[in-house]
């Protein structure tokens, strides 16, 4: 799909901190937080939530309310004259809240949209389905998140087993999962420097954490939490997850809490009017996705990215930057070679290997930072590429205009 006015106003999105599962996020509630988070990120950046006119929200882990989804968001957001769907698509969630939002300008269903996406992997539900005709009537139960990491009921195996995989059939060794492993931390760590001043492009922080009763500050989150410390030698001590595999723990992100939102708009001038810096452009221009064989998820980046590319009418060499959701190291060693991108032109602030994955906001933070690489390099295009369950993959081509 390609996208012909479409635009992202400069500075028009922002996302909480990313906090490890079980962790200072583990007990708010996901949409509720959200739309705390959206009411603060309009106001701060001094967008009259009556100028959205269409929102999406998305969502991959259900949690108390949730089918109320969209609606409720966007009432707790102060914004209750507009309502939409409530998207799910695995890790790919992020990319088809834009695609959604995209098509919804391009037909004229909105003229300034919202797409947000929040889900909270701690405390995961456990879900009982009953089944009459079972044995004394018993049900089955899946525990929602644990158990969609371990099983793909299609593929059969685990994700894990579908890094393991391409591993093996690229030869993708563990040297070289470690290495590319140290330069995304090494990244993530340079974006941190000067108190975190790339994530104060578009990160909102402080967050103070209330309590039930919603009065009682019980904590405060000023940054990503449960990113590891990693040393060469530190990876070359775990042992692979798999006997006889090469992937260990530290070559694979953690799940993670948190949520993200960003705004479009149909016509440049539009965009101008809601950006921080109208003399920075910012055009949505294609969007592709990919399939690949059962059990090969890490692949499917690079097929979806072609796409995306093909769409937007360039190639790998006219790319300024490209960032990627990253469950696992193998998924951009396998990209790089594929398509022929330097290991550190990619991911130069970090990445979901490093800083976590809540799943369905993960992608628009990656969107986000790559926008905000482009506007530190110059402009151009940039490319967002990430896996998602099924094996398969989603994409999006930005373009970056700076003065």
């Amino acid at each position: 799909m390609q996208f012909t006015d479409i635009w992202i106003p400069y500075g028009a999105y922002w996302t909480t901190p990313f906090v490890a599962w079980q962790g200072s996020f583990a007990t708010q509630p996901p949409i509720p937080f959200a739309a705390e988070i959206a009411r603060r990120g309009l106001a701060e950046r001094k967008i009259p939530p009556e100028q959205i006119d269409g929102l999406c929200f998305g969502t991959t882990v259900p949690s108390k309310h949730s089918f109320y989804g969209a609606p409720w968001f966007a009432g707790l957001a102060g914004l209750g004259h507009v309502s939409g769907p409530t998207i799910n698509q695995a890790c790919a969630t992020s990319v088809r809240c834009l695609v959604q939002a995209a098509q919804e300008l391009a037909t004229g269903g909105a003229t300034v949209y919202l797409a947000a996406s929040a889900d909270r992997t701690s405390n995961g539900p456990h879900l009982y389905y009953p089944n009459p005709g079972g044995p004394g009537g018993t049900g089955t139960a899946e525990d929602w998140v644990l158990d969609s990491f371990g099983h793909d009921p299609y593929a059969g195996g685990s994700m894990l087993a579908t890094a393991e995989a391409v591993a093996r059939e690229a030869g993708i060794s563990r040297e070289a999962q470690e290495e590319l492993t140290l330069l995304r931390y090494a990244q993530y760590r340079q974006a941190t420097e000067g108190d975190g001043a790339f994530l104060d492009r578009y990160m909102l922080r402080p967050i103070e954490l209330r309590g039930p009763g919603g009065r009682k500050v019980v904590g405060t989150v000023t940054g990503d939490e449960g990113v590891f410390p990693t040393t060469a030698e530190g990876l070359a001590k775990l042992r692979p997850v798999v006997e006889g595999g090469s992937v260990t723990f530290g070559v694979q992100t953690h799940p993670a809490d948190g949520n993200a939102a960003m705004i479009l708009a149909a016509g440049a001038d539009r965009a101008r009017g809601l950006s921080r810096d109208p003399g920075i452009e910012v055009r949505l221009c294609s969007f592709g996705q990919a399939r690949v064989d059962r059990g090969r998820m890490p692949m499917a980046v690079a097929p979806a990215a072609r796409v995306a590319l093909t769409r937007a009418g360039i190639g790998v060499d006219d790319l300024a930057s490209v960032t990627t959701h990253n469950p696992f190291a193998v998924n951009d060693v396998y990209l790089g070679r594929t398509l022929g991108i330097a290991p550190d032109q990619m991911n130069r602030n970090g990445c979901s290997l490093v800083w976590g994955h809540p799943q369905g906001p993960t992608g628009m933070r990656s969107i986000i930072e790559l926008i905000e690489d482009l506007v530190q390099c110059g402009g151009g295009y940039g490319l967002f590429t990430g896996c998602a369950a099924g094996d398969s993959a989603a994409a999006i081509v930005v373009r970056v205009d700076t003065p």
